[in-house]
């Protein structure tokens, strides 16, 4: 077990070159939303760009495009053909532009083909997978088979499953020590950073390491404090472009600075009365905590 006190930020979070461009900070490929759950996607995409990515893309069905083009107005729109789910089927060649994806956040179930079709093309490419991301997977007769295609040769895989969707991916366990065990060991088996949200949320790695974070307060169980995270994650990976950390570093960075905005503002407010608006409006201030 590692606790994490205090995690290195990398140099792409603290200082910034002053020959770069939006170009140097990564473009980021998020795809989220759904009638009646596009609050999803525009959390998830207010927190990347909070979190410093360069350029940021969000995919979201025609019926959000009015929604996230007035609420984030910072983000690029891609329109799927769908008016109410996503659909589209991306190909290598359309992902290539993207140097991280995150897949997830508001989506339902019924775009498992085109989960599937997403997982495929992004061969190489690191993903975050969240949310209905999971829930898709967990439906699916071959939903951790494909997992482990995509997280094949060490490409970035981080997941990041509440209680429910944990179990719902990885089956039930009798008690907390054996849920932890079998997170480390599904991250060996499947090669991916798995993100277990909730009071000291916990980052299983690769090799099974453990991280547990400490961080965080119980105003932040609330909705949309998820998207958020899948936000930060995919902000830190399309910026790690140099890889400077690895996977589960990112994964654990993320969490940390996830708790922290969320700590930062119940300075200044009630944690009964917290939002995962708020969360991200802190965002700004935690690189100034290094």
């Amino acid at each position: 077990m590692i606790i994490v006190e205090k995690p290195e930020f990398p140099n792409f979070l603290v200082g910034r070159d002053p020959q770069s461009h939006k170009g140097t900070y990564g473009h980021a490929l998020l795809v989220a939303g759904s009638r009646g759950k596009m609050g999803a996607a525009v959390l998830g995409a207010r927190a990347c760009l909070r979190s410093g990515v360069g350029l940021l893309t969000v995919h979201v069905p025609a019926c959000g495009v009015d929604i996230m083009q007035t609420a984030v107005p910072e983000a690029m729109v891609s329109i799927d053909d769908d008016e109410t789910h996503f659909t589209h089927q991306y190909t290598c060649e359309e992902l290539s532009r993207y140097d991280a994806v995150a897949v997830g956040p508001g989506l339902g179930t019924d775009s498992q083909e085109a989960l599937r079709a997403l997982l495929s093309a992004a061969d190489g490419k690191p993903m975050v997978i969240d949310a209905d991301g999971l829930n898709m997977l967990s439906l699916m007769e071959n939903g951790r088979e494909l997992l482990k295609l995509h997280a094949m040769n060490g490409t970035p895989t981080i997941l990041t499953p509440h209680a429910k969707e944990f179990q719902r991916l990885f089956g039930e366990h009798q008690s907390p020590q054996e849920r932890q065990a079998a997170q480390m060991d599904f991250s060996r088996e499947m090669g991916c950073v798995i993100v277990y949200k909730g009071h000291g949320t916990q980052v299983s790695g690769r090799e099974g390491e453990m991280y547990v974070n400490t961080t965080g307060n119980p105003g932040m169980a609330t909705a949309g404090s998820g998207d958020v995270l899948t936000g930060i994650i995919l902000a830190i990976l399309a910026q790690n472009k140099d890889n400077q950390l690895d996977a589960e570093k990112c994964a654990v960075l993320a969490v940390w600075i996830h708790g922290k905005s969320g700590d930062l503002a119940v300075k200044k407010q009630s944690q009964s009365s917290l939002t995962a608006g708020d969360i991200v409006e802190n965002l700004k201030y935690v690189t100034l905590c290094n």
